[in-house]
């Protein structure tokens, strides 16, 4: 039976067009695998001829699905995360899923407050990076208490039992500072962020790591912890350490790099030559910046697409998640600021 294009199109319309019931039609538009692949493609291409939109509400309902999942960044405005979002986006509507992103903006409280208005929205799973007050998981625990599929990513708190998806910012630290020490600086002075979160943590301990193995002095007045990515707070910040002499800076973020690089120009040091400088996450002012500015290329794209396949795969078998922990690689790009001849 031929569909009459100026009517609106029902479920039971293109069930009696392919002659299989409606109820096949609802699950092949939800890409159940309980439908053979050839019906679920017949469905959907007849689907996008006539321009039928199913009703995902009526349609999640009857599969306890919604299609969606949530993710929970820290900050929008930061090149890191915008490349997380869009490797996220990209894999999820891929596999025709919708993402809804919020920000906590770094405060616990909206982490918190956006956790559980996902929850309430029925999403299929989380998505999620903690802002750098959180230290109380109770939020997160009650997706894994619900058997509501998580998977954290770059700031992943390991008392959380959940898949992770990171990189090792141990090594990567201790890689940063091992190209500083190649370059014969002896004097290495770091600036990290906030204590309170893993990420930092291990970089710190990265670095006093490479310091200790290859017999360079670790000097505590030279250290700096940041509070805060915004760049005014790192200017002031990172000047506390020029009032020391150093040959060489490695700062945990790009930002906090240029900052401190602002600082030792003031003071008249050129960089590479007096200060060799190496900062994190390869942001796309650290290659237009003068001096352009060595750094750890973080693979914000890749770890965004990889936390949604992996909370995909569990959405699509709630019954046997396993918990994983995804280690990505990265790379050190050497550019001006720690080129020496």
């Amino acid at each position: 039976m031929a569909i009459d294009k100026k009517s609106t199109i029902t479920i039971k319309d293109i069930a009696g067009e392919l002659g299989i019931s409606a109820s096949t039609v609802s699950r092949a538009l939800a890409n159940s695998p309980l439908v053979k692949p050839e019906t679920r493609e017949a469905v959907q291409a007849l689907a996008k001829k006539y321009n039928f939109q199913p009703n995902y509400t009526a349609l999640s309902l009857r599969s306890n699905q919604t299609k969606t999942i949530g993710v929970i960044i820290p900050q929008i405005v930061h090149n890191f995360f915008s490349l997380v979002i869009r490797g996220i986006e990209d894999y999820s509507y891929s596999q025709g899923y919708s993402v809804i992103v919020s920000s906590s903006q770094e405060i616990y409280e909206r982490e918190v407050m956006d956790s559980r208005t996902l929850l309430a929205g029925r999403v299929d799973g989380l998505l999620a990076c903690i802002s750098k007050e959180t230290g109380n998981y109770d939020h997160l625990n009650e997706f894994v208490d619900r058997n509501i599929p998580l998977v954290l990513f770059d700031r992943a708190p390991e008392k959380v039992n959940a898949t992770k998806v990171v990189i090792d910012d141990f090594q990567a630290a201790y890689l940063a500072t091992s190209h500083l020490i190649e370059k014969e600086c002896r004097k290495i002075s770091y600036i990290g962020g906030p204590e309170n979160l893993n990420i930092y943590k291990r970089r710190f301990e990265g670095f006093k790591a490479a310091l200790k193995d290859q017999n360079v002095a670790f000097h505590p007045e030279i250290v700096v912890h940041c509070e805060s990515e915004d760049f005014d707070e790192c200017v002031d910040a990172t000047a506390k350490v020029t009032g020391s002499t150093f040959d060489g800076l490695f700062a945990t973020t790009d930002i906090m790099a240029i900052a401190a690089i602002k600082n030792i120009k003031k003071k008249g040091w050129k960089i590479p030559e007096d200060v060799a400088v190496i900062g994190f996450s390869n942001w796309p002012i650290s290659s237009i910046y003068e001096p352009s500015v060595s750094t750890i290329d973080q693979p914000g794209y890749e770890m965004g697409r990889r936390s949604a396949q992996l909370l995909i795969e569990q959405i699509k078998d709630k019954e046997n998640i396993s918990i994983k922990k995804d280690i990505l690689p990265v790379e050190l790009i050497e550019r001006e600021s720690s080129k020496r001849a």
